[in-house]
This record gives C-alpha cells, structure tokens and sequence, in this order.
C-alpha cells in the first residue's frame, strides 16, 4: 500500500479518508467561497425587511389622513397635541440617531469606550422618547381619549404606537448588539450586524421625522 493511502487510519481501501493536495484546497476555499453570496443574501433580505416597514407605515399614513376628520364628535389633534412635549420627544430621538453614528465609528475603528459610550447614550435617548410617548397616551387615554373614541383617535394610536413599538424592538436589539460585541469582539460578521441595526434606527429616525410633520404640527394648524 503506497505512503499517501497509509496517511489516514485504513487508507481509502480500509474505509479511511485520503486527501490530496487538491482536495486540501477545495477544503481551504470552500468556505470564503460562499461567504460573498451570503453576505449579499443577507443584505438583500435586510433591505426587502425595511422596504416592507416603509409599506407599512405608508398604509398607516394613508388610514390616519383618511381619518383625520372622523373625529365622532370628540376632540382633534388640536385639542389633544401638546407641541412641546413632542418637540422634546423628537429631540431625543434625533439626538440618539447622532450617538447611533458615533458608535458605527466607534465600532470601525474598535474603540470601546467611543462604541459603548454611544450605544449607551443612544439607548437612554431612545428610552426616554418610548415613555414620553407611553406618557402622552396614558394622558390621553385617562382624558377619554382613548382608541376607541373615534375614528381619528384609533388611526393616531395605531400609527403612532407601531412606532413605538419599533423603537422598543430597536432598544433590545442594541443591547443584543453590544453584548455580542462584548463577547464576541470588533469581528466582521459583527460590524456588519452593527450597520444593518443602524440603518434600521436611522430609518425610524426619519419616519419620525414625518410622523412629527404630518401628525403633530399638521394637526394643530388651523383651518
């Protein structure tokens, strides 16, 4: 029996593996070979993921302008809004966007105190703007203006809430993201994880951003 089928235990013969020098290769670029295209997949899901959220708050946008006279009797947007309690929500959220970028940078150039200190900053910010907004509607549901007042009121807590609900869901994915860099370190399947949470909050930023407009300063404009 030749040397190269003694290298492994029973040879090719007695059922053992032989492998040579091409098959080291195949093993060797095997895996890098798949990791482009998985990556590719990955970002096209991520996008497919946020172009469905954008739908979403679209239809939500269009039920709430269809709805924003069907008030049943009950108060408008101009009896309820209280523009400077929203001013402040929306700065908080901006402000988190600002420290969500600082700890992408952070991240890149694998500075912990810059990555953690931002993540940190960024999620109190964002949880401050979920209990001004858990406030406001506690407010308004113990003033009788809950949901099921009107056809307006189900619209704006509808529309609203999603939101809210999103950036809560964001708030636990920052803290599964700094735990696995925590864990895991600056590593690249990690900083990639890091941008597709980024531009998800940065999305959020900018609905907001609409949400403040045609919600809030569209509502207490007169007519």
């Amino acid at each position: 029996m030749s040397a190269t089928a003694e290298t492994f235990s029973g040879g090719v013969a007695g059922g053992g593996l032989a492998l040579g020098s091409r098959g080291h290769a195949q093993a060797l670029t095997e895996e890098p070979a798949h990791g482009p295209a998985k990556r590719i997949v990955v970002a096209y899901g991520f996008w497919i993921f946020l172009i469905s959220d954008i739908i979403l708050f679209s239809a939500l946008f269009a039920s709430y302008a269809v709805l924003t006279d069907a008030t049943a009797g009950g108060p408008t947007g101009r009896d309820l809004f209280e523009l400077p309690t929203v001013a402040i929500e929306t700065a908080c959220l901006l402000l988190s966007t600002v420290f969500c970028g600082f700890a992408g940078i952070g991240a890149q150039v694998r500075r912990n105190t810059l990555y953690y200190g931002s993540m940190t900053a960024t999620f109190v910010l964002g949880a401050t703007f979920v209990a001004i907004e858990l406030h406001e509607f506690a407010t308004l549901i113990a003033a009788g203006a809950g949901p099921g007042r009107s056809g307006f009121l189900s619209a704006f807590f509808a529309l609203i809430g999603c939101h809210g609900l999103h950036v809560t869901a964001g708030l636990l994915w920052l803290l599964t993201m700094m735990a696995q860099v925590y864990a895991k370190g600056y590593r690249d399947d990690i900083r990639r994880r890091l941008l597709c949470f980024a531009l998800f909050w940065h999305t959020l930023d900018i609905i907001w951003v609409a949400l403040f407009s045609l919600v809030y300063l569209v509502g207490v404009a007169p007519r």
